[in-house]
């Protein structure tokens, strides 16, 4: 009698590692299915409309032949907003600033300018501002950065084509 009680134990001893190893199996499965990537669609990276409004908000031609000219404007007027200047890399047309907003201090505003010449001596430039990493999507926004930059490029213009000082002796 004691053998026959052996085989059974041997047996449900046999019969719980293979529920074991089945579920094992099952739940390694399952994880490897989890972690797989979906699928890319094909507009994953087209342009929605609301980007391209955006886009439209940000960015402004000016007839400016220079590109350091264009790049001293953004500069100056980034300075006169209250913007500390991060770095300008000129043979990139980037300049990247920020600052601390109003009223609180502790909130921050970025600024990344992208300064790019265009046909027939024109220039392209396009503001991205950021609140706390957020995009700002706010055209008042633009425009107030816009006039401002209209007001360097044209004090700017002024100084480099007024009369010259003559030199003392």
């Amino acid at each position: 009698m004691i053998i026959s009680l052996r085989t059974r134990s041997s047996a449900s001893v046999q019969h719980g590692r293979n529920t074991l190893s089945g579920i094992i199996a099952a739940a390694l499965t399952l994880a490897l299915y989890g972690c797989s990537a979906p699928e890319p669609t094909q507009d994953l990276l087209a342009p929605t409309e609301a980007q391209m409004k955006i886009r439209s908000m940000q960015t402004r031609v000016f007839d400016i032949k220079d590109r350091q000219q264009a790049m001293r404007g953004v500069i100056a007027a980034l300075q006169d907003l209250g913007f500390i200047i991060e770095r300008a890399n000129e043979p990139l047309g980037l300049v990247t600033a920020a600052r601390f907003a109003e009223p609180n201090y502790y909130d921050v505003l970025g600024v990344t300018v992208t300064v790019r010449p265009e046909a027939e001596g024109r220039t392209m430039i396009r503001a991205n501002a950021i609140y706390n990493n957020k995009p700002i999507e706010d055209p008042k926004v633009y425009q107030n950065f816009f006039a401002t930059l209209e007001r360097s490029l044209f004090i700017n213009r002024e100084q480099t084509s007024g009369p010259q000082p003559e030199p003392s002796k």
